[in-house]
């Protein structure tokens, strides 16, 4: 397998517009090869949903989610461009679905840049005590620390897990397929997880994704 070099990612973000960690999946699932990258990428809609993604998202629904049992509920609000594409029953799909997400995967966040810095900071120092208590060596200890806050943010992150119907793209490549489908920049505002007995923190910050 071709190494992945920043010089490929950097060449095909310039081409695409898409996001860095997106092309470097790309890029290593097509063995480094430039062209089919690209054309992956379109596929996961990215090349395109990269282009509209400073559009203002004004209009949009708040969807919800009572599990069996009503012991546990979720509250989303999805924006979009236009209440024509807010009524399609694509949009509303991908709304039911994020509840979905929300309710089973439980994040913390929308974003790793919504992640707060105190929370940061506490996750750092554990990842770097385990690293240390696992006998690495000092000097690949920062790698290995950045590496484990990588799965962090999939764990916590709602944009950056694994999307539960499909294991194989994120939450925010399924948001950038239905983007490149409908047409519209779309974004996740806020939303919040209720489970009886459960109160240890606030909802999700709101933000755009």
């Amino acid at each position: 397998m071709a190494e992945i070099t920043a010089q490929m990612v950097k060449a095909l973000r310039d081409r695409t517009g898409a996001g860095m960690m997106d092309c470097k999946k790309a890029l290593s699932e097509t063995q480094g090869d430039v062209a089919q990258a690209e054309i992956l990428l379109r596929k996961w809609g990215l090349a395109a949903a990269a282009k509209k993604a400073t559009r203002e998202t004004r209009q949009g629904i708040i969807g919800s989610y009572i599990h069996a049992g009503a012991q546990l509920g979720v509250l989303i609000e999805v924006n979009c461009e236009s209440d024509f594409v807010a009524r399609t029953p694509d949009f509303q799909e991908l709304v039911h679905d994020l509840c979905m997400q929300v309710a089973a995967a439980d994040p913390q966040f929308i974003r790793r840049e919504d992640v707060t810095p105190e929370v940061l900071e506490r996750e750092r120092e554990i990842a770097r005590e385990r690293a240390r208590a696992e006998g690495k060596p000092e000097k690949i200890i920062d790698r290995i620390v950045e590496g484990r806050l990588e799965k962090f943010f999939e764990e916590v992150c709602l944009l950056e897990q694994p999307f539960i119907k499909d294991n194989s793209m994120t939450v925010d490549q399924l948001i950038k397929s239905k983007i490149a489908k409908l047409g519209e920049n779309i974004t996740v505002a806020r939303f919040a997880r209720f489970k009886v007995g459960d109160s240890s923190g606030p909802p999700a910050p709101a933000g755009k994704s």
